[in-house]
């Protein structure tokens, strides 16, 4: 990196998770568009066409690796003259990690992420929500989709049936088979460093986990246990936990205090100087049961 000092960030990234595109942030963009800031939503590779079309043609999705997913995020996030905020949310808040690791972004929040290689909490719920991806080995090589029940357990938990139903027909796609199973409650079994590790003692720029106390599919437990691998590194990593939110916080009713919280933490920490944080900081965990806008 250079020493050279730049400008506060005016751009907001938004890197979507699993089973969603850049659709899943629509709500997020007009929001930050709204405070000034330019927003960017980019998707995988082979995802710049419509929600019904992945549905139609899955094979993009089952051939999608991480490594590649990562590069094209990056390219996007480099064309941004000022080093911009880097959000992610479930997968993304993982491919978010990554990108913070190769010294991008100002700074970078992290929605119920899914984990980096060494985190080895797997809750019940986790287990559960993973479990059609993981019934059949064969998954590997496909895209694998929610049922409306399946969808419902995983990411709407806290809505109606009815309710669950009319956003997995909006938003829900399948999900590359081989990132569930390489990449989740297997990873930690397999030798040598996956696609999905990461330096936790290393410099970066601060990065905020923010988790959902009723997530099943990522639950909080996932979430402190990333942010508190990172407790050797110099950098700030801060953690804060939702009451009563599931995994489709960041569109659920009441998405607005999260995307708030999520955008005020990172325009107070964004980091406008090379390297990034000097002082070495642990884990803080700034999480209110209570009042959702608490520090």
């Amino acid at each position: 990196m250079n020493d050279q000092p730049v400008s506060k960030p005016d751009t907001v990234v938004l890197v979507h998770g699993l089973w969603m595109t850049p659709r899943s942030w629509e709500g997020w963009i007009s929001h930050f568009e709204s405070k000034g800031f330019s927003v960017l939503a980019p998707g995988y590779p082979g995802f710049e066409v419509e929600v019904e079309t992945l549905r139609e043609n899955p094979q993009t999705i089952a051939d999608l690796t991480v490594p590649d997913t990562v590069d094209h995020l990056a390219k996007v996030i480099e064309s941004v003259a000022t080093p911009p905020i880097i959000m992610g949310h479930s997968f993304g808040g993982t491919l978010t990690q990554l990108l913070l690791a190769r010294g991008l972004g100002s700074a970078g929040v992290v929605v119920d992420s899914a984990p980096t290689e060494g985190v080895r909490v797997n809750p019940l719920s986790q287990a559960k929500s993973l479990f059609p991806a993981l019934k059949n080995p064969a998954n590997r090589h496909k895209a694998v989709g929610f049922t409306p029940e399946e969808f419902h357990y995983a990411f709407t938990n806290t809505l109606t049936e009815e309710e669950s139903r009319k956003v997995w027909e909006r938003y829900a796609i399948p999900a590359p088979g081989n990132w569930v199973w390489e990449f989740g409650l297997f990873a930690n079994f397999k030798p040598g460093h996956q696609d999905t590790w990461v330096d936790y003692d290393a410099d970066r720029a601060p990065l905020l986990f923010i988790a959902g106390e009723k997530d099943h599919i990522m639950p909080p437990s996932v979430n402190r246990s990333n942010a508190k691998h990172y407790k050797k590194s110099p950098a700030v990593t801060d953690y804060h936990e939702f009451a009563g939110r599931d995994h489709w916080t960041c569109a659920a009713p009441g998405w607005e205090a999260v995307a708030d919280f999520a955008l005020d933490w990172a325009v107070e920490h964004a980091r406008t100087d090379r390297p990034w944080a000097a002082a070495g900081e642990d884990v803080r965990d700034t999480r209110s049961y209570g009042d959702p806008h608490h520090r």
